[in-house]
């Protein structure tokens, strides 16, 4: 058995083998008609190898930033305008190098080393062409959601030219490996080691000069910006381990104590609280070159002019909706986590969190959260149990007939999805709500014909186009805003709607471009059928949930109370970097006795799918039942089948023959293929032959007879 193994082996293989050998042939002739040119000039790198590693370290630098810019002039321009922070990424790039020395193959490794670092650069450039935030570690370390955003942005011939490029890659390194010159000489690996181990501390006190004279900076407001102000060395260096949050200075139980030593409160009447947080929403009116046929966003201004509102300061700009969403949810500030984090990628994932949700959770509210897309995108499905929602309901149950242009699913699906979170249950609702309809990436070219609104004052046709294009959905969206407050209303149930924009849009902002200087600033107001005052104030993402909740006499919740009670205080930020230190990555001494939270009992959707009755017509199958979408799959004895939606309440398989006894179920399942929810199954019954009827003559008044009965 063991031969016959080998014998398949060894015969799947062989072709494998021929292309191999027929690639390598050619490398392996030039390496032995220049060995002896190839060995001295490895001979005198050798010799002088700090000198070279020093320019090749800015020769890579350079290529690197060519290839994340799209130009070989701005790599250039990177190089010359900012030479203290060129230099400083050529010196993260010299210290990885300075390994070698450490090891004979001082040639592969210099070359592999070499080779990762302009791949990262390629892919920074590659990544940043398809979308507007720039390539991290996070991208990785999560597969899961780099698939997702593949799936989205990168045609197939890209794709296919990574892997190819990938391969090749390796393919040359293997034969460095094999052919490469080894280092003949004696090895000094005490001196060798303290050289390195000096690199090292050279480095790191560079790093300290460069953050306290302000040539760096430790967080990344904007990590796209970031990138292109300090380069993609140092930036992805910092993605990887600049992780987290870092225990702060005084953090013990006994500041914690005092840091929560707060008396809940609660009210008898409660009303429904939803959140909606508007992707890429702002008053468009503050960019100060465009001009606009009619108001963009008329029944928002509307909104600002009769109920509280105000600016509504956010920790990103042209992208990172999650870490928004995460400060808004949370009411921790994402400035006290390493540069370039998103905590929905990687805290949120293994722990629960302090959060809004489980401060309404504990006093009696459901709560739900909305988004019209992938349910696993920024690793939602994962962590919205870890922040306390009970319900998920994302676009894979959503019906997906009406989209955008550029393919991203319109807001007004989030009305009814809203609603069905209301009514599934008798109590009080927390819904936080995620729209995606003003997501980039907005088309250059004129594709709405015959627009709304008209913009013009933009530099070029193309950005103009993308204004337009722009200006058009959140126009759209503020029907939505309309929508969703009348619907609510008409419920007759007591309600606050918060609604805010996540970030501004990816349009190349300046702040000279904008009326208040500031990019890091969008707006909110919170709507309400209760008579609340009116306060208009300038907030935090951080602090929003807070204060909704101080205006409705809800007191309770660790991270809830600590800004109710300490907003405006001396000590207002620091003490807040070590509270939520504590209940986020320390001791949880801010949970009390009941200690920390546990994850969520969690579903995902509203509504459930159901099976009214499955037929089988000829080797068609048809699955009858409600509330299927395009997701809805069809799931025959744990095979899932090749499924076409048809409508709501049909969906059908081709090919397919049943036997008396399958069993047949409907699974809701995300694009990568993750199973969301599984609801009822049935066995499958062939129905029995019927008899012939007996053929009879009939009289011709018993066909009238029968004509009567009819």
């Amino acid at each position: 058995m063991k031969k016959k193994i080998r014998m398949a082996a060894g015969f799947i293989s062989a072709p494998f083998r021929k292309i191999g050998n027929f690639i390598k042939k050619p490398f392996a002739a030039f390496y032995e008609k220049h060995q002896k040119g190839i060995q001295k000039s490895v001979t005198a790198l050798n010799k002088y190898s700090l000198i070279f590693h020093a320019l090749w370290s800015m020769v890579l630098v350079f290529v690197i930033e060519s290839f994340s810019r799209h130009s070989i002039v701005e790599g250039y321009l990177f190089m010359t305008g900012s030479p203290l922070v060129f230099i400083y990424n050529a010196l993260l790039i010299f210290m990885t190098l300075a390994i070698v020395y450490l090891f004979r193959r001082r040639f592969f490794i210099r070359l592999g080393l070499s080779a990762i670092w302009i791949y990262g650069g390629y892919m920074n450039g590659t990544v940043l062409s398809n979308r507007v935030t720039p390539f991290t570690a996070q991208d990785i370390k999560l597969l899961e959601d780099l698939a997702d955003i593949l799936d989205k942005y990168m045609s197939p011939d890209k794709l296919l030219m990574n892997v190819l490029l990938v391969v090749g890659a390796l393919f040359v390194l293997y034969l460095f490996w094999k052919k490469g010159p080894k280092y003949q000489g004696k090895i000094n690996y005490i001196r060798n080691l303290a050289g390195f181990l000096a690199v090292v501390a050279i480095f790191a006190g560079s790093t300290v000069l460069a953050l306290e004279n302000r040539v760096l900076s430790s967080y990344f407001g904007n990590i796209a910006f970031a990138y292109q102000d300090y380069g993609f060395p140092y930036c992805f260096s910092c993605t990887l381990v600049g992780t987290g949050m870092n225990k702060p200075y005084g953090y013990d139980e006994e500041t914690i104590d005092e840091l929560t030593d707060w008396e809940e409160n609660v009210p008898e009447k409660l009303p429904n609280i939803i959140f909606v947080q508007l992707e890429s929403f702002f008053d468009v009116t503050t960019v100060e070159y465009l001009r606009f046929s009619e108001d963009p966003i008329p029944y928002f201004r509307s909104l600002m002019e009769n109920y509280s509102s105000g600016s509504y300061k956010v920790p990103s700009v042209g992208a990172g909706t999650a870490n928004t969403e995460f400060e808004t949810i949370s009411g921790m500030n994402m400035r006290y986590f390493g540069p370039g984090e998103y905590p929905h990628k990687t805290i949120l994932k293994k722990t629960t969190c302090d959060s809004v949700p489980y401060a309404l959770g504990n006093i009696g509210y459901h709560t739900h959260a909305i988004h019209n897309n992938k349910a696993t995108f920024y690793s939602r499905v994962d962590v919205f149990p870890n922040l306390g929602f009970e319900t998920y309901t994302s676009k894979e149950y959503m019906d997906i007939s009406n989209q955008t242009p550029n393919g991203w699913l319109k807001d007004d699906v989030l009305v009814g999805a809203v609603m069905d979170c209301l009514e599934s249950t008798e109590g009080q609702d927390y819904v936080f709500t995620i729209s995606v309809q003003g997501h980039g990436d907005y088309p250059t070219e004129k594709i709405l014909d015959d627009p709304l609104i008209n913009v013009d004052g933009s530099p070029t046709e193309a950005k103009n186009n993308q204004w337009e294009y722009y200006v058009n959905m959140i126009h759209e969206m503020d029907w939505f805003v309309e929508d969703l407050i009348n619907a609510v209303d008409s419920t007759g149930e007591d309600s606050v709607i918060v609604f805010y924009g996540d970030h501004l849009p990816t349009m190349d902002l300046t702040e000279e471009d904008v009326t208040n200087r500031y990019l890091f600033d969008t707006s909110y107001v919170i709507w309400d059928n209760m008579g609340l005052e009116k306060k208009d104030q300038t907030l935090c993402a951080y602090q929003i949930g807070a204060e909704v909740l101080d205006q409705l006499g809800i007191h309770t919740g660790a991270m809830v109370q600590y800004h109710q009670n300490r907003r405006g205080t001396k000590n207002y930020q620091y003490d807040m970097e070590i509270l939520q230190y504590d209940l986020l990555y320390g001791k949880g001494y801010g949970y009390g006795e009941s200690g920390k939270h546990e994850p969520a009992e969690f579903e995902m959707g509203i509504i459930d799918q159901t099976i009214d009755k499955v037929v089988q017509i000829q080797d068609k199958l048809y699955v009858f039942g409600e509330n299927f979408t395009t997701q809805s799959k069809v799931h025959v004895n744990g095979e899932f089948l090749s499924t076409g939606f048809v409508n709501e309440h049909l969906v059908r398989v081709k090919d397919c023959i049943l036997e008396d006894g399958d069993e047949v179920s409907i699974k809701q399942l995300a694009p990568n293929k993750r199973v969301l929810s599984e609801e009822m199954s049935v066995i499958y019954r062939k129905p029995k032959p019927q008899p012939k009827p007996l053929m009879v003559e009939n009289t011709k008044d018993e066909s009238q007879e029968t004509k009567n009965d009819l």
